[in-house]
């Protein structure tokens, strides 16, 4: 048990995590007291701090939300709730105007409008950009600074929710805070759970090593809902030059006509699907997947369509290539398969609300609805910025005291899994969980998470790992993100999974 506990009543809203969508919503829920819990300095290992692509928004003059809406819904593999996409897309441009209002930097011509570019599977330009490949980072550092001038706000740096507090009623009236080395138990109105994705999971990703689905893992601890658990999307395109996590090489390139070419300069992608290099994610990763298995190499080539604008157009991609010894002007640049995003989550309804009373939720930890089997690329800081805050919304109208006089139930702080077990976690995740999964691999995995957990308990980093696993074994068929190499075919009807550690919680789905 962990001693010498300091105890805070907090009469507002807990936020825990410091990403877009827990700043959204933050922001969103400013008209009451606020303390945000961010695991590093405010943004700094946050995935959303290191996208690239840019927000998916339509604002063209031959561009709808419906239209955005619709390649959603087709990209999504079946499983995107309709009336979520609709809600995304039609909220979309004024969630772009309120981060511009904000400070975000985007790109725009000479007349001020913005500049929007082509990524795979969209029909029409919508992707907002920052310096090519800046977005994330422009977008936190703006809405790191309206937060930090905020008078109702207060941030935790370098603090790490350790459990979710719950009543005996199970209704989460706070969580435990670790921050250097002292711990808090925080009581508040409120929780939002925006705690991001399980990238770091994988032996191969782009997320932060810190992003490793420990928000998911302490939701579902709490006896939350999880949906479509199984369904991990992995970008076609980070560098291969061995480092954790990878660079990534944003989707931009290839719309604006980089080509993917194996070590003979054939385009292997061609054959494969009528869109190429702009087909879903999903076909363009597993035809790299399998070209690295053949031997043939897999690469980037953006030469003849970026070549000398490579510095300025997309500075970040530049500067890693050129630290790894590639200067993407004049070679094309190596690229890989890894984990990038995570479909699935802790279940909401439009506002974020989740099965658990007074537990909110928002972005990548969260299941929103929107992304379906395979994401849209660039809706995932789209969806950060709507639904980050109208979870904010809907946690600052809980009425004041809501949780006051609440008596927490005991909760010791989760277990850590140590670094070598997380390492032969990540690495059997890779191999049995990646982009082709068999009942054999999965079933294999299941047995590495239990022995880890005899040796460690329950870590929320394996109840994650648990539930991604269990989801990919229980769903027999390929679709979208989620290929099963023994059950190649998609079935006729999409479902859904949802799962609990608690059986007595599974409802209707959210509406």
């Amino acid at each position: 048990m962990v001693g010498n506990v300091k105890h805070l009543q907090f009469d507002g809203v807990l936020v825990l995590g410091a990403g877009l969508a827990g700043l959204s919503a933050a922001l969103a829920a400013a008209t009451r007291q606020v303390l945000v819990i961010s695991t590093d300095v405010l943004g700094a290992q946050c995935s959303s701090a290191w996208a690239q692509g840019g927000v998916a928004v339509a604002l063209g003059v031959d561009d709808t939300p419906r239209l955005h809406a619709a390649d959603t819904v087709a990209a999504g593999g079946g499983l995107v709730v309709p009336g979520r996409a609709d809600l995304l897309t039609r909220e979309g441009p004024a969630a772009v105007a309120n981060l511009i209002r904000l400070g975000a930097p985007f790109d725009t011509d000479g007349a001020g409008h913005l500049l929007q570019s082509l990524e795979a599977a969209h029909s029409r330009a919508r992707v907002a950009r920052v310096r090519g490949d800046q977005t994330g980072a422009a977008i936190m550092h703006a809405l790191g600074a309206a937060l930090r001038a905020t008078p109702a706000v207060t941030v935790w740096d370098c603090a790490r929710a350790r459990r979710l507090l719950q009543d005996e009623q199970g209704r989460v009236i706070g969580a435990l805070i670790e921050r250097h080395g002292e711990y808090t138990t925080v009581t508040a109105d409120a929780v939002v759970l925006a705690t991001g994705g399980i990238g770091g999971l994988y032996a191969a990703t782009t997320n932060p090593a810190a992003v490793r689905g420990e928000g998911l893992g302490l939701a579902a601890q709490a006896g939350a809902v999880i949906v479509d658990a199984e369904f991990v999307q992995f970008h076609p395109t980070a560098m291969d030059f061995k480092v954790d996590p990878a660079p990534l090489v944003t989707e931009a390139l290839r719309g604006e006509g980089a080509t993917l070419i194996d070590a003979n300069g054939y385009r292997f992608v061609v054959p494969l699907d009528a869109r190429a290099e702009l087909a879903p994610r999903d076909v363009v990763a597993r035809a790299i997947h399998r070209q690295l298995l053949t031997g043939g190499g897999a690469f980037l080539d953006a030469r003849a369509a970026i070549g000398a604008r490579f510095p300025d157009a997309f500075p970040g991609v530049f500067q890693a290539c050129m630290a790894h010894g590639i200067d993407p002007r004049l070679q094309p640049i190596p690229v890989t398969p890894a984990a990038h995003y995570h479909m699935g989550g802790v279940e909401t309804d439009i506002d974020g609300r989740t099965s658990l009373n007074g537990l909110y939720a928002a972005g990548e930890c969260a299941y929103s609805g929107v992304h379906g089997a395979n994401r849209l690329a660039s809706n995932s800081l789209l969806e950060a910025a709507v639904f980050g805050a109208r979870a904010g919304r809907g946690a600052a109208a809980l009425p004041a005291g809501a949780a006051l006089g609440r008596r927490a139930m005991p909760a010791d702080a989760a277990p850590d899994l140590p670094e070598a077990a997380l390492q032969r976690l990540r690495a059997a995740m890779t191999r049995h969980a990646g982009l082709e999964r068999s009942a054999a691999g999965l079933g294999s995995l299941l047995t590495l998470i239990g022995e880890l957990s005899e040796v460690h308990g329950e870590p929320p980093t394996l109840t994650s790992a648990r539930l991604i696993v269990e989801g990919a074994l229980a769903r027999r068929e390929s679709r979208g993100a989620h290929y099963r190499s023994d059950f190649p075919q998609t079935s006729l009807v999409a479902l859904h999974g949802r799962v609990t550690l608690d059986p007595t919680a599974l409802t209707d789905a959210a509406a």
